[in-house]
């Protein structure tokens, strides 16, 4: 099988990004975002989506991590939308749930070329390390928006904010693993109806 792999470069005055990525991959990460606590969620991503990714982005973090995140997202949906191709023979749809401790995730997704996010995740702190919490749903808006996915994340329970986004970003490569992964039962066919994705 020819893996399905994607680079991508971006580069603007408060960020400068390259990402290589390889959906069939086996879960080997290099990451490096200058964002202790958010490269911790990409290696967890790229590790449970069994996808390699390679993460170097240098970003105005003397400012705050705003730009670097969005950015990263932006890029990473970029190089799925690639990898992915004309999406022939792919599942489609996915659904994980993961548990992180006392937290609770559930992560759903379609590869309908309608980027868009849908996120109900309470964190009961804002800052993890020097991480802004909210970063989260800013990266994951980013990368739907760009990999022109439905992405729904719901968090059902959790205490701790470490645990709770730690298994928002596992559910979520989970989730594109499964819905990016290739049906051997519709090799070469557009899994819609209307023809398009």
């Amino acid at each position: 099988m020819d893996h399905r792999t994607a680079e991508v470069q971006r580069t603007t005055k408060e960020t400068d990004i390259v990402l290589a990525l390889d959906l069939d991959g086996t879960g080997t990460t290099s990451v490096d975002a200058g964002v202790p606590f958010f490269d911790h969620m990409l290696d967890a991503f790229g590790r449970h989506g069994l996808f390699d990714l390679e993460v170097k982005a240098v970003g105005d973090v003397d400012v705050d991590a705003h730009h670097t995140v969005e950015d990263v997202g932006i890029v990473l949906g970029q190089a799925i939308a690639r990898a992915l191709g004309d999406k022939r023979g792919i599942v489609r749809y996915g659904s994980q749930f993961v548990v992180m401790d006392e937290a609770l995730v559930l992560a759903a997704c379609d590869i309908s070329g309608r980027g868009q996010l849908h996120y109900d995740v309470v964190l009961p702190i804002e800052m993890v390390g020097t991480f802004d919490t909210t970063l989260a749903k800013e990266f994951l808006i980013a990368l739907a928006a760009n990999a022109g996915i439905t992405l729904h994340v719901v968090g059902y329970k959790g205490e701790n904010s470490h645990h709770i986004l730690e298994a928002v970003f596992k559910a979520v490569g989970r989730v594109l693993c499964e819905a990016c992964a290739l049906n051997p039962r519709i090799e070469g066919v557009l899994p819609s109806t209307k023809g398009s994705l």
